[in-house]
């Protein structure tokens, strides 16, 4: 048995059934679609929330609070909280993700273990 076209507002006609309910790709089809500089604005916007992450679950698991950090590397609160907001000014990630383009290759970063800097040998 076979339905009837659903009727929307502008009459009858069908309607393409959702592929998806993930709001990220509805707005990557609806919004962003083949617009390269778009495209490549939300990708650096994607690569500078991801380091803002980095950032806040690195110093979080520090159990340090923002303005420990501030004081372990000398700055202020306030550019700490700037990091983890992504506001910031990102050219040096900016022109290493377009050196790694360049070379056909995928920038990542990562907060590894390791030695501090700040220990004393």
């Amino acid at each position: 048995m076979s339905k009837a076209p659903k009727s929307t507002a502008r009459g009858s006609r069908s309607l393409r059934p959702r592929t998806t309910s993930d709001a990220i790709e509805i707005l990557d089809r609806r919004v962003i679609g083949d617009d390269p500089d778009l495209r490549a604005q939300v990708r650096a916007a994607e690569f500078e929330l991801a380091v803002a992450q980095i950032i806040h679950d690195a110093r979080t698991d520090a159990g340090l609070a923002q303005h420990q950090l501030a004081e372990l590397i000398g700055t202020s609160q306030s550019v700490i909280s700037r990091l983890e907001d992504a506001d910031f000014n990102s050219q040096s990630l900016s022109m290493l993700r377009r050196i790694a383009g360049a070379l056909g290759k995928r920038l990542e970063v990562r907060l590894v273990d390791g030695a501090s800097v700040f220990e004393s040998a």
